[in-house]
């Protein structure tokens, strides 16, 4: 008997108590962010409840007699005044049962058929926060979510941790109590002391394993951000400005309302759909909360190794790779390699930075080779672009963990130099993942192309009648390697604008137009700069990348600058691409309208617009920002490109109103142009200065929204102070 007692009581009591706290702490946790939960849904009520009640003001109270198929006499609750389906449903059984003429019956049955309808719709509505327009409701709704999104993409870590923590300590402290007396052991059964000599090896080992990870550590900071005070209604709101997205995405998880499944899961065959929910998803090396489309899209392309990702733009195609090589880390790939065109691959290493902690490296320039043999010998996301790639040495011993190919289209010309480099790895690689924002159902041979390279084994599927059968027939087909999502399918509790900043680089023309207008200490070369060499230019040919793919997707563009010579350059790169000879990437030289500025004059303006508006399909239409900013109406389109930042954040805040207004049935994406290590970058850090954005908030009011300078500061004073910070960081360079 002695042989089966733990070694001492008192360890097994020290550790009993470790595991106590422990549990305390993931229980504490669980319950804090229960209290958060309820904060939200309590503030999202009022907001749908008022939806709602819009929704079925506007439909008309005969309506209720299709749900009674007919059986619902409704001539009396119409004469009593009762005209819509808002009056029946907020009237009540007692109130309707006073009507002259409504007996109990009739009044039982509108009602009932009135709260069905009203079910019906609060599946439908989407809360939409405006941050221009904050009202009470809002504002709390928005301050409750500060505090989930404060708490940071530790928390999803945090709550999965307590949870299992919760669970497994809730059955081992109970069977591990007897083992911290060796009376109670001495006198307990034989089947009950084995079970709490179990019991305290599990409780070692869980105790251990949470000492080993920081899990207390971890859980207790969770707990802590769940607990600070609320923050005031202007902080919350302009949190809210610098990270939108954040916020939606923790309205979308509190909410009960969900995406149509199938069409989140890109309407896939249910064997494939099941596999890709099997597939584990590990947030250690991610720093970013997902969508549930987006980890379904990161786990179809573990799943599937083999595929291409086609949402449609806006969607978060980035987030998702990123996430999939975040998972392949966790299982101990050290090497990922991304392909992309030089316009974005900055932008590629700094969300890999922001959203994982995984290390990336731009393979690029004149240290590419340098570049290339770091990440052979010390791992982490390479990241090149598709004209430095046939310059690298091939793979050779371990391949990476994931190659990742961004704007795949580049690629559907076999022929090509960039195709036939490109081939080499993914020929190498097991998991390959292309990246494309075109919908790939209209362009059977371009997708012919890129399965050769992915999943040659789905090409006898892609020739004859199954190519040409539709669009529902081909994504059936394509399905083990194809997963595409629209706006409309997800985007449901999400933001109406979605905001991406794209940063370039300056090519060496560029870089020496910029470097001589500092020199001149000429505020506004600088600014323009970027565009110096039409033929080279990083923002031009992300500008043209960004409206061929909204020509892809039928989307309307407003392209706003502050100077006409940029306007100028844009129509002639989008007059050039008008003649491209593929007929699939044209963008017809009639469908660029204007551009608008301060010349034209107010009535011309506005039949620009009206054409643009009418043009069927995809359109663009050019503007000064100052002068197609205020007074126009262009919900015509749902994306724009601001060429570089602005000085005024409210010219900016105003140019996009015009788009993203009443009337505007999608979500409207703003892409806005900036260039590394310039006075982009010198004016995006002093906008964002917190204490000026709460002074802005502060003084907004109607005269403000019509006065830009009411709250910005004065032009002269932020150039002169750019100028000097960057003649002196170029000074200092060069020293």
């Amino acid at each position: 008997m002695e042989g089966e007692l733990p070694p001492a009581g008192r360890a097994a009591r020290e550790l009993w108590a470790r595991g106590a706290r422990l549990y305390g702490a993931a229980r504490t946790l669980r319950e804090d962010h229960t209290r958060a939960l309820d904060a939200v849904r309590s503030a999202l009520e009022p907001i749908r409840d008022h939806l709602v009640a819009e929704e079925l003001e506007s439909i008309p109270v005969a309506r209720l007699k299709d749900v009674t198929e007919g059986r619902l006499r409704l001539g009396a609750i119409e004469a009593a005044g009762l005209a819509s389906v808002r009056a029946v449903h907020e009237a009540g059984r007692y109130e309707l049962r006073q009507l002259p003429g409504v007996g109990p019956q009739t009044a039982d049955r509108a009602l009932a058929a009135a709260r069905q309808i009203a079910r019906a719709v609060a599946d439908t509505v989407s809360v939409r926060i405006d941050v221009d327009h904050p009202e009470p409701r809002t504002t709390a709704l928005v301050v409750a979510l500060q505090r989930l999104v404060e708490a940071g993409p530790e928390l999803r870590r945090a709550l999965d941790a307590a949870e299992r923590l919760d669970e497994r300590l809730g059955e081992l402290l109970p069977a591990a109590r007897p083992a911290g007396n060796r009376l109670r052991m001495a006198l307990a059964g034989r089947k009950r002391r084995e079970g709490a000599l179990a019991a305290v090896a599990g409780l070692r080992e869980l105790v251990a394993d949470a000492a080993a990870r920081d899990l207390r550590l971890l859980i207790a900071q969770a707990s802590t951000d769940l607990l600070r005070p609320p923050v005031s209604d202007i902080e919350a709101w302009v949190d809210f400005e610098l990270r939108s997205a954040e916020y939606y995405s923790r309205l979308a998880e509190v909410s009960e309302h969900r995406p149509d499944l199938a069409a989140s899961e890109g309407f896939l065959p249910a064997e494939i759909a099941e596999r890709v929910h099997a597939q584990p998803l590990d947030d250690t090396h991610r720093r970013v909360s997902l969508r549930g489309y987006q980890a379904f899209g990161a786990r179809f392309a573990l799943a599937q190794r083999r595929v291409v990702l086609g949402d449609e733009m806006g969607l978060g195609k980035t987030v998702q790779a990123v996430a999939a090589m975040a998972h392949l880390a966790s299982e101990g790939h050290s090497h990922f390699l991304v392909v992309c065109p030089a316009s974005v691959l900055i932008n590629w290493t700094r969300e890999i930075r922001a959203r994982s902690t995984l290390r990336a490296l731009a393979v690029h320039g004149p240290d590419r080779q340098d570049a290339y043999a770091e990440w052979r010998e010390r791992g982490g996301v390479a990241v090149t672009t598709y004209d430095v790639l046939h310059t690298l040495p091939g793979p050779d011993g371990t391949a990476p963990g994931m190659l990742v190919v961004d704007e795949a289209h580049y690629v559907k010309n076999p022929a090509t130099r960039r195709a036939g480099s490109l081939a080499v790895w993914t020929g190498r690689c097991d998991r390959v993942l292309f990246l494309t924002g075109t919908p790939m159902e209209n362009r059977v041979e371009e997708f012919r192309a890129l399965v050769r390279q992915l999943r040659p084994d789905l090409l006898p599927a892609l020739r004859g009648a199954g190519a040409v059968a539709g669009p529902q027939a081909f994504r059936t087909l394509v399905a083990p390697a194809y997963l595409r999502r629209n706006q409309e399918d997800v985007l449901t509790e999400l933001p109406a604008l979605l905001q991406v900043d794209e940063w370039e680089e300056l090519g060496a023309a560029d870089r020496e137009a910029y470097d001589r207008a500092v020199a001149d200490g000429n505020f506004m070369a600088m600014r323009r700069a970027a565009y110096a060499d039409a033929e080279k230019s990083a923002k031009l040919q992300r500008l043209c990348e960004l409206v061929a793919e909204a020509a892809d997707n039928g989307l309307k563009v407003v392209v706003f600058s502050y100077f006409r010579e940029v306007l100028a350059t844009v129509r002639r790169a989008l007059t050039e691409s008008a003649r491209d000879p593929d007929p699939d990437r044209q963008t017809a030289e009639q469908r660029v309208f204007g551009p608008i500025t301060g010349a034209v004059p107010a009535a011309r303006r506005q039949q620009m617009v009206d054409d643009f508006a009418r043009a069927p399909g995809h359109a663009v239409l050019l503007s000064q920002i100052e002068a197609g900013g205020v007074g126009l109406n262009l919900q015509a389109a749902s994306l724009v490109i601001l060429c570089e930042p602005q000085v005024k954040p409210t010219v900016e805040h105003q140019a996009v109103a015009r788009v993203h207004r009443m009337g505007q049935t999608r979500t409207v994406q703003v892409h806005r142009l900036l260039a590394a290590d310039s006075v982009d970058e010198r004016l995006l850090d002093i906008l964002r200065n917190k204490d000026r954005l709460f002074d802005a908030f502060a003084r907004r009011s109607d005269m403000a929204e019509s006065t830009p300078d009411a709250v910005d500061v004065s032009d002269s004073g932020l150039a002169r102070r750019i100028v000097e910070e960057e003649q002196r960081r170029l000074a200092a360079g060069a020293g």
